[in-house]
């Protein structure tokens, strides 16, 4: 919309650069083009303002396939107004002189005119496919249908319009019918599901029963290489037994030997001893018999009286030695009674 300023009954219009301005007063085209900014009196003028941008155009409607079901179209329309003059010769783009706003609805006449053209386009299409191909290939077809009728419908060019590209967004059958054709789908894909999930079981069962057979043939080699291990030990034990058993027997005869050579000995010294010690009571005994052979003969020529003395000499030190002598009063009184009856 223009932007419209007033002074001293003079209007000032500054148009935008998408917007293709025609200012006449009466017959005469005095302003023509995009982004035009001038005085003019509202009395005399007649402005009009055809948008140049690109347009986008929004459309939905229903159809019927060959199969006699509904469905929903949904596209788009990118157009523009390639010929300012035309367009505002054949529709109204007026503007009011002092709000800038137009006088008709000039956009709207355009949507209606591509929306009918596009929808008979595609229903014809659509007329002579059915459902299930409408549903695979439908977009490709109805949108190159479109473009194409679009193209060469004779009314956008005399209308000065443009068609820059034409899209269609889906296309829907009912949501019953919708609902009926998921299901296949649903159960396929359910089923596929499915399946991946007994397969996955299956392999996570088959990776269990890999993993208890791994583990039951560690156990078996760990069992066996235990029994290995017992029987070496048993073996090492007997070997030990019978070394120790083999050094135990050399040093028993070893200490046997030993025993036997200490008992030759102790017996070579026992009678090395006993012929000493005889030897040495015959000498004794012949010193003894020697000696008394002497003696008897120095006492043959002593008297009796000094053998007597020595008899004496000779007890009294055999006698044990007296250190104190206790006489009672009965021994005192006996000894004196004797002593008595003697004088």
């Amino acid at each position: 919309m223009a932007d419209i300023t007033r002074r001293l009954g003079w209007r000032h219009l500054r148009g935008a650069p998408t917007a293709h301005v025609r200012h006449h007063r009466g017959t005469r085209l005095l302003h023509d083009g995009p982004g035009l900014s001038f005085w003019f009196r509202a009395l005399t003028a007649a402005i009009s303002e055809v948008p140049v941008d690109d347009r986008e155009l929004a459309m939905t409607f229903h159809a019927r396939t060959s199969d006699f079901q509904d469905v929903a179209v949904q596209a788009t329309v990118t157009y523009r107004i390639s010929d300012p003059a035309v367009a505002a010769a054949r529709l109204d783009f007026s503007i009011d002189p002092d709000s800038g706003a137009w006088r008709a609805a000039p956009l709207e006449q355009l949507g209606t005119l591509l929306t009918e053209t596009a929808q008979q386009h595609a229903l014809d299409v659509l007329s002579r496919t059915p459902l299930s191909a409408a549903l695979v290939d439908g977009v490709t077809a109805v949108r190159e249908r479109i473009a194409q009728g679009l193209a060469g419908e004779p009314r956008l060019p005399a209308t000065g319009i443009e068609v820059v590209a034409v899209r269609v967004v889906a296309l829907r059958p009912e949501p019953e019918v919708e609902r009926a054709l998921r299901t296949p789908a649903r159960e396929q894909i359910q089923q596929e599901a499915d399946r991946a999930t007994y397969e996955r079981r299956a392999v996570a069962v088959e990776r269990e029963r890999a993993i208890a057979e791994n583990e039951l043939a560690s156990q078996i080699e760990l069992a066996r290489r235990e029994e290995q291990l017992v029987d070496q030990r048993g073996t090492n034990a007997r070997r030990e037994a019978e070394e120790h058993a083999a050094a135990d027997a050399v040093r028993a005869e070893a200490e046997a030997a030993r025993t036997v050579r200490l008992a030759d000995a102790e017996a070579t010294r026992s009678v090395r001893l006993a012929k000493a010690e005889a030897e040495g009571a015959r000498e004794v005994g012949e010193a003894r018999a020697q000696a008394q052979e002497a003696w008897l003969r120095v006492h043959g020529d002593v008297d009796v009286a000094t053998l007597n003395a020595l008899t004496g000499t000779r007890l009294a030190e055999n006698l044990p030695r007296i250190d104190s002598v206790t006489i009672s009063p009965d021994v005192l009184t006996g000894l004196l009674t004797r002593l008595g009856t003697r004088e």
